[in-house]
C-alpha cells in the first residue's frame, strides 16, 4: 500500500551499537505518528565514528528495508544524525557594521553575520556544523531575542558554534548515499534527541540533556529556550559491556545480557549472597558472579561517565545564578535505562534528575517500544524532518499567494482601478540559517565524490 509521500519523514541514526531508520508522519491532531521503524546491528561504526564503510551500508540498508516493509512506503530520503568523538563546541561573538542605520535589521543582515561567522578559521581538517545565534546586540544594547525590525548600526551576537572532522562528516554522506539514499538533511544528534524528549518549559528554566548511546555519551545544555553548551563524550554503555568482559572473564554476549539484566549502578542495592550462574564456554564449567560484584564494576564505570559530562556542565558555568539549570538533567539513550542510574546521578551532582522518553510529542497509540529512550534521536530526527517539510510547504504556499497577489495587482493596475499607497511586501520564503548550512553541506558532499 502506496501512501502519499510528501508528508512523510524519515529519521536514520546511525550509532555505535544500532541502526534505526524510523518513518514518521504528522496525524490531525499535530503529532507524529510513527508508521515504522527499522532496526539493525551496527558493525561498522566506533564511538559514533564510520570506520568500516562496506558494514555501515549494509546495516543501513538492512534497518530501511525493515522499516519499508512495516511502513510499506519506499524510503527515498533521510534526515541522518551527526555525533561522535570529533565533535566540539566553542563560543564565538562577531558584529557587522550595517552601512545604513536608518535602515531596518532583515534577515539579509542576520545571515551576513552568521556567514561571516562561518569564514573563521578551524584547525585543519575541520569543518563548522552549526552556527547557532544565542542573543544579539544592537548598537550597544544587550540580551535582545530577535532583531529583524529594529534600527541599528552594529549588529552584534553570540554564537555558539558546533565543528566537526569533514571526512567523518563525509564518510556518513558516503555510506547515505551508497546506501541508494538521498540526504535531505544532517542534524547534530544532541539536538534531535533533545527535540523528542525535552518540554519547552524545561528549554526555558534551564536543562541539560545526557544522551547516553553505545559508543558515545550526547550533552546539551539549554537555557531560556536557547542551546548553550553541546559536547560528546566517547565514552558509552559499550564501555561497561567491556569492563563486565574483562572483570568477569566472559564473553562479550553474556556481559550484555548480565549488564541488561541484572546490572544495577548502586552496589548497595544487591546483597552478598546473589549469584548468577553463566555456562561455561564449550563444556567448561559454568561461571559464578555475584551480583555485588557486577554492580561494583558497573558502578565504577558509570560514575567516571557522569563525572566526565558533570565537568562538561561546570565549564558551561552552571553554578553561576544567571546560568542556574532549574530543570535539572534528562537522561535519554538507550543506557539510561540501567538500574539505579537516577539515583546515582542525583548523589553525584546534586541536581533533580529524570529519565526522557520520547512521548512528549508523539501521538498517543504509539507502541511501548516506540516510546523507549533507546528511539530518542530516531524520533528528534523525525520530528526535524518533518519540521523542516512544514515549512517547505508554507513557503511555497506564500510563494503562490504571492504570485497571484501580484497577478492581480498587474491586472488591477493596466485598468488604473488601483492606486497603491502601501508598496506591496514580498513575500519571499526566508530559509532559516540551518536549511541554508544544509544546501551548503549537500554541495560539498558533492563536490567531495
Amino acid at each position: 500500500m502506496e501512501r502519499e509521500r510528501n508528508d512523510i519523514a524519515v529519521g536514520l541514526d546511525i550509532g555505535t551499537t544500532k541502526i534505526v531508520a524510523m518513518v514518521g508522519k504528522y496525524n490531525e491532531y499535530g503529532k507524529m505518528e510513527v508508521l515504522g521503524v527499522g532496526k539493525s546491528k551496527s558493525l561498522g561504526v566506533h564511538r559514533g565514528v564510520v570506520n568500516n564503510i562496506t558494514q555501515t551500508i549494509q546495516s543501513i540498508q538492512q534497518a530501511v528495508q525493515e522499516a519499508e516493509s512495516v511502513s510499506g512506503i519506499k524510503i527515498t530520503d533521510v534526515t541522518v544524525g551527526i555525533a561522535g568523538q570529533h565533535i566540539r563546541s566553542l563560543q564565538h561573538s562577531d558584529y557587522i557594521t550595517r552601512p545604513n542605520a536608518d535602515a531596518v535589521i532583515d534577515e539579509d543582515d542576520i545571515e551576513k553575520l552568521c556567514n561571516q561567522v562561518h569564514k573563521l578559521v578551524m584547525l585543519p581538517g575541520e569543518e563548522i556544523l552549526h552556527v547557532l545565534p544565542q542573543e544579539y546586540k544592537v548598537d550597544g544594547q544587550a540580551e535582545i531575542k530577535e532583531p529583524v525590525g529594529m534600527y541599528g548600526g552594529r549588529l552584534e551576537a553570540n554564537f555558539h558554534v558546533v565543528v566537526g572532522q569533514v571526512t567523518s562528516i563525509r564518510n556518513i554522506g558516503r555510506c547515505v548515499k551508497s546506501s541508494g539514499l538521498e540526504l535531505s538533511d544532517v542534524t547534530l544528534e544532541p539536538l534531535a534527541s533533545a527535540n523528542a524528549v525535552l518540554s519547552q518549559e524545561e528549554k526555558e528554566a534551564g536543562v541539560a540533556l545526557i544522551d547516553i548511546g553505545g559508543g558515545t555519551t550526547d550533552l546539551a545544555i539549554f537555557k531560556d529556550g536557547i542551546i548553550r553548551h553541546t559536547a560528546v563524550i566517547p565514552f558509552g554503555g559499550n564501555v561497561i559491556t567491556e569492563d563486565i568482559k574483562e572483570g568477569c572473564s566472559i564473553i562479550e554476549k553474556q556481559a550484555e545480557l548480565l549488564k541488561i539484566k541484572f546490572g544495577s549502578a548502586w552496589p548497595g542495592e544487591n546483597k552478598d549472597n546473589e549469584i548468577v550462574s553463566i555456562p561455561g564456554l564449550r563444556g567448561r564449567e559454568p561461571k559464578e558472579i555475584t551480583l555485588k560484584n557486577l554492580s561494583k564494576i558497573i558502578h565504577a564505570r558509570v560514575v567516571e561517565i557522569v563525572e566526565q559530562v558533570f565537568l562538561e556542565i561546570k565549564n558551561y558555568g552552571h553554578e553561576s545564578p544567571k546560568k542556574k539549570l532549574i530543570a535539572g538533567i534528562v537522561l535519554t539513550g538507550g543506557g539510561s535505562q540501567l538500574k539505579h542510574l537516577k539515583q546515582l546521578v542525583e548523589y553525584i551532582t546534586g541536581m533533580d534528575t529524570r529519565i526522557g522518553y520520547p512521548n512528549e510529542h508523539l501521538a498517543g497509540n504509539s507502541d511501548a517500544e516506540t516510546t523507549s529512550p533507546m528511539y530518542a534521536t530516531a524520533v528528534g530526527l523525525v520530528m526535524d524532518s518533518l519540521v523542516h517539510i512544514k515549512k517547505q510547504k508554507k513557503s511555497t504556499q506564500k510563494e503562490a499567494l504571492a504570485n497571484a497577489e501580484a497577478t492581480q495587482q498587474v491586472e488591477a493596475t493596466d485598468t488604473n482601478v488601483i492606486e497603491e499607497e502601501n508598496p506591496r511586501v514580498d513575500l519571499k520564503p526566508r530559509k532559516n540559517i540551518l536549511e541554508k548550512w544544509t544546501e551548503k553541506f549537500k554541495e560539498f558532499l558533492d563536490n567531495a565524490e
